[in-house]
């Protein structure tokens, strides 16, 4: 056990079991004086280093691997090892760390989760021992938890279920929360629900760790959700509880039945609406068109599909369009084309987003049994096209080069993660439109060249949004998370945005900001909380204060040893 003192950290632990504990150890970063107190003589070698010369130690080492697989396999034990370290290295270094500990190579995490699995992190609650997830949740390591990011490897961004392994995401995700959103590490918990899988491969991998069932549905299923969530509730009651990678069929499902009874969001669903809507809004500062004249095709009709559009369809309610009025301006593709009035088979949250029969009966169409999305581009001529279908290629150079012929400026975002999932890359999309798109993609990419320079592609992600979303609602206590707290987070981000002030600049702020969008975010977060009545007892003008308190930066403390 360990206690926090002014700037100094007052432990017990000494020697291997120091050294062991990735919160408290500081490797060859112990003074003289701290080894002669914790009986380190002799495990280290005898150079003492400061932190920013192991920062770059562990950068060298890093860039020495071939493959990102290898980095992250680096980092992960790193993390495990010494968790300032890696903050300190992370936050320091997030243009070139980001895509290794967060997508697309946590993608690739995943699918090897089971061999790189070297320490425990976090926790794996399985069906199997849903009695003892009480008992599992009550250790004193856990006190201090104030954030979860929990996932049951169902969907695993776009490379599907992933059973255990999807442990991953939740990992990068606080990794995230810490790095960019300031949560101290000690203060945040990833959690895998396992309920089995249906990946034939891991089923039949002798080295999966995950519990070797096919994937439990149904009541069984959400009993044991059940149980999760009213286990965390009594555990912490002001607790901040991400769903992150839920199948379709469960992530808004869940994200209903349990908004209103603990502080909690969905990331695919309300993040990723909020960082779509906060680029778009962006991106009218460079084409002129003003949101209430948008038309915005959607690949993907999924949960994350649905809530993109329906934050944008609240964005043009509060611009001015009537709700009947935004509702015709949204055209959601999905596997079986365009969602229209009649379908079956259609998702609850799908059906806000129905096209009237109607307004289509005259569209030129390839086939009169489906409208795919070329159908959509070339008849209902959107001025946004948004991918979130994990579809590779899926916008092909016909459906791209009929958006250049309809708009001037066409937007274009691809989000679907990794890389390999992307709709189109930048490549495609700047030589298919002239250079002309405003192109948003999921997961990095590497520049293209416009107008004889290079120039870095808008990373349209989460992280732009949920860390500080998470740092706002904590700061302030806040009791829910509401749409309106997203709206003002998406708004804030494309306050950020360079464009503002050069419409030849990016969208978006770059990544190595991340940090200083994340403390944007957090203060439009918690003031749209404040006046929402989700606050209690704290004054605005100690808002902003109360934020960047909350903001951890990663430094070593000075060590006493704990008496008796």
């Amino acid at each position: 056990m360990s206690e926090t003192s002014g700037a100094s950290i007052t432990t017990a632990l000494s020697a291997y079991e120091l050294l062991a504990d990735p919160q408290l150890n500081k490797g060859t970063a112990f003074s003289e004086a701290e080894r002669d107190a914790f009986d380190l003589h002799g495990l280290l070698p005898p150079s003492v280093l400061t932190l920013d010369e192991q920062v770059s130690r562990r950068l060298q080492a890093l860039r020495g691997y071939e493959t990102d697989l290898e980095r992250y396999a680096f980092l992960r034990e790193l993390q495990d090892t010494n968790e300032t370290l890696f903050y300190a290295l992370l936050v320091g270094n997030l243009e070139e760390l980001l895509p290794i500990v967060y997508t697309p190579t946590v993608g690739a995490g995943c699918q090897h989760f089971s061999r790189l699995f070297r320490k425990p992190r976090g926790l794996f609650l399985s069906i199997p021992h849903q009695a003892r997830i009480d008992r599992i949740l009550a250790h004193p390591r856990f006190d201090a938890v104030e954030a979860i990011v929990v996932t049951d490897g169902e969907r695993i961004l776009g490379l599907g279920d992933q059973g255990a392994g999807g442990m991953g995401i939740p990992i990068g995700k606080l990794s995230l929360y810490t790095g960019c959103g300031g949560l101290h590490p000690a203060t945040t918990l990833p959690i895998l629900l396992d309920v089995g899988t249906d990946n034939p491969d891991c089923l039949a991998d002798p080295l999966y760790i995950g519990w070797r069932n096919e994937r439990v549905r149904g009541q069984e299923y959400d009993d044991f959700i059940e149980a999760f969530v009213s286990a965390v509730v009594k555990r912490w009651p002001r607790v901040l509880l991400q769903w992150e990678d839920f199948a379709k069929n469960n992530a808004t499902r869940m994200l209903d039945r349990y908004r209103d009874r603990l502080c909690t969001f969905n990331d695919d669903v309300q993040g990723t609406a909020a960082v779509a809507t906060g680029t778009l809004l962006s991106a009218i500062n460079v084409t002129g068109v003003p949101l209430t004249e948008q038309r915005v095709a959607v690949l993907g009709a999924g949960s994350a599909g649905c809530g993109i559009a329906g934050l944008i369809r609240a964005a043009m309610r509060d611009a001015g369009l009537s709700e009947s009025e935004a509702a015709t301006r949204f055209f959601m593709v999905d596997r079986d084309g365009l969602l229209v009035e009649g379908m079956s088979g259609l998702a609850p949250f799908q059906m806000p987003f129905l096209q009237n029969k109607a307004a289509i009966a005259n569209w030129k169409l390839d086939h009169p049994d489906r409208v795919a999305l070329l159908d959509v581009v070339r008849n209902a001529k959107p001025t946004v096209l948004i991918g979130v279908s994990g579809q590779a290629g899926a916008f092909s150079e016909p459906v791209v080069r009929a958006m250049a012929e309809a708009n001037q400026r066409p937007v274009i975002f691809p989000l679907s993660n990794p890389t390999s999932r992307a709709e189109a890359t930048p490549v495609d999309i700047e030589a298919w439109t002239e250079g002309r798109a405003l192109i948003g993609v999921g997961s990095p990419f590497p520049p293209i060249t416009r107008d004889g320079v290079r120039f870095k592609v808008d990373q349209t992600n989460n992280s732009y949004i949920f860390p500080g979303v998470g740092l706002g609602a904590l700061a302030v206590g806040a009791a829910r998370v509401t749409d309106g707290m997203f709206m003002a987070a998406a708004k804030a981000l494309a306050s950020s945005s360079p464009a503002r002030n050069n419409p030849k600049h990016n969208l978006l702020p770059p990544v190595s900001a991340l940090r200083d969008v994340a403390l944007t975010v957090a203060l439009a977060v918690a003031l749209q909380a404040h006046k929402e009545g989700q606050v209690k007892d704290i004054p605005l003008d100690q808002i902003e204060a109360r934020i960047r308190a909350k903001m951890w930066t990663p430094r070593y403390a000075p060590y006493q040893r704990a008496k008796g």
